[in-house]
C-alpha cells in the first residue's frame, strides 16, 4: 500500500478550496442601487426639528425683547437674562406652546390691540418659563 505524501494532501486541500471559492463566489455587487431614502433627503429631514425650535425658541425671545415684553418683565421684577436663558432648556413641545401664545400676543401688538392683559400674558409666560426650567432641575 502506498501512502500519500503530506505535500500531497495540501496540494489536494489547496485545489479543493480554490474550487470551492471560485464555483460559490459571484460576483460582487457595489451598492450601487438607490436606497429608498437618500442621504440628502434624510440630512434635510433630520434638520427640520432643529429648525422648528429655534423659530420657536426666536418668537418666544422676541415677544419678550420688545418694548411692551420689557415694560412686563420690568413690572413683575424679572430679569430678562434669566428668561432667556431659560427658554434655551425648555423642552420642545413647551417651547412650541409658549412660541404660539407669543406669536398671538405679537399679532395683538401689531394690530394695535395690546391691552393689560396680553401684558398680563407676557409676565404669565415668563414665569411659566422659568417656573419650568426650575421645576426641570
Amino acid at each position: 500500500m502506498r501512502a500519500i505524501c503530506p505535500m500531497g494532501w495540501t496540494r489536494a486541500l489547496a485545489v479543493t478550496l480554490a474550487v470551492t471559492l471560485i464555483g460559490t463566489s459571484g460576483p460582487v455587487q457595489a451598492q450601487d442601487k438607490q436606497h429608498v431614502v437618500s442621504l440628502g433627503e434624510l440630512s434635510k429631514d433630520s434638520a427640520v426639528p432643529a429648525e422648528t425650535r429655534q423659530g420657536n425658541e426666536a418668537a418666544v425671545r422676541q415677544l419678550f425683547a420688545s418694548e411692551p415684553g420689557q415694560k412686563a418683565l420690568k413690572s413683575a421684577n424679572i430679569d430678562y437674562a434669566k428668561v432667556d436663558k431659560a427658554v434655551g432648556q425648555l423642552s420642545d413641545e413647551d417651547v412650541a406652546k409658549l412660541a404660539g401664545r407669543s406669536r398671538q400676543v405679537e399679532k395683538d401688538f401689531a394690530a394695535g390691540r395690546l391691552s393689560d392683559r396680553d401684558l398680563l400674558i407676557i409676565v404669565i409666560i415668563a414665569v411659566l418659563i422659568i417656573a419650568l426650567v426650575a421645576a426641570l432641575h
